[in-house]
């Protein structure tokens, strides 16, 4: 029997996730894509590894009474805050007296999709009484067996379906004129490509994090949430708009540079 849309695949290595520090209010006590104090970079990782365009969870957000909901588009997840008063959620201005109400009225017409302007769906809520991996070295394993692939694909990681994915605003610090722009990110597989704003196809340039020899953060500069990206000829300095965004783009390279030598070994 095929498996429910938006229900994850079995892995060879799975533990079931507990939720011991959990505590669900009475209105979330029965809603079983509720994933509590998930991080941002999880709920990435699990819906694009098992999920389907379309797919959902709930998770917590980072300030008392609020939740994060993240969607699933076609090829990256969007986040959309949600915070509670008194039993009433609250998204943007619209105000709705349970969760339910919120997903059946965002199911019939579509969520625009925060800076990208991406319309997505809420249609296959993603449970979290599941087996589902809890790193991102199984969820690789998972998404590889699901493309079609053989493990032993996993050595050779650029042919591995693209998982740990990334996009957003950066400031860099340039290479001849030490000034600082901001420029839009994306990262996928080892590539780490900058564009001039986040609506152009063609990028400036193109970093392999093949060839990386590390990423630190960097307090020499004098800016907030710096860090840098180690090249045999030449260090790329950059800053993050927050502390959590100069964190999520630190672990998600810094887990791509231990895939990087894993597969080199």
């Amino acid at each position: 029997m095929a498996s429910p849309p938006g229900a994850p695949i079995p892995a060879k290595r799975t533990t079931i996730r507990k939720y011991e520090n959990v505590t669900l209010g009475p209105s979330l006590q029965s809603v079983n894509w509720y994933h509590g104090n998930i991080t941002r970079h999880i709920a990435e990782a699990l819906l694009m590894a098992n999920g389907m365009e379309g797919s959902y969870l709930l998770r917590d957000g980072k300030e008392n009474g609020s939740y994060s909901l993240s969607v699933r588009s076609k090829d990256s997840v969007k986040h959309f805050q949600i915070t509670q008063t008194n039993q009433i959620y609250k998204f943007g201005i619209t105000e709705f007296d349970s969760l339910d109400s919120l997903i059946t009225h965002f199911a019939n017409q579509p969520l625009l999709g925060g800076t990208s302007g991406t319309l997505v769906l809420l249609r296959f809520p993603y449970p979290r009484l599941v087996e589902e991996p809890d790193n991102y070295e199984d969820i690789v394993l998972q998404s590889t067996v699901r493309s079609g692939a053989t493990e032993d694909d996993l050595k050779y990681s650029t042919r591995a379906t693209s998982l740990a994915s990334k996009e957003g605003f950066l400031t860099k610090q340039g290479w001849v004129v030490k000034n600082w722009k901001t420029r839009w990110f994306v990262l996928s597989k080892y590539d780490l490509s900058y564009y001039s704003d986040r609506n152009k196809e063609k990028p400036i340039k193109t970093l392999n994090l093949l060839d990386c020899q590390g990423c630190v953060k960097c307090d020499e500069l004098g800016k907030k949430n710096c860090f840098q990206l180690d090249f045999p000829d030449r260090t790329w300095y950059f800053y993050a708009n927050s502390e959590e965004e100069q964190t999520e783009w630190m672990d998600i390279i810094k887990w791509k540079l231990k895939q990087i030598r894993k597969d080199s070994m």
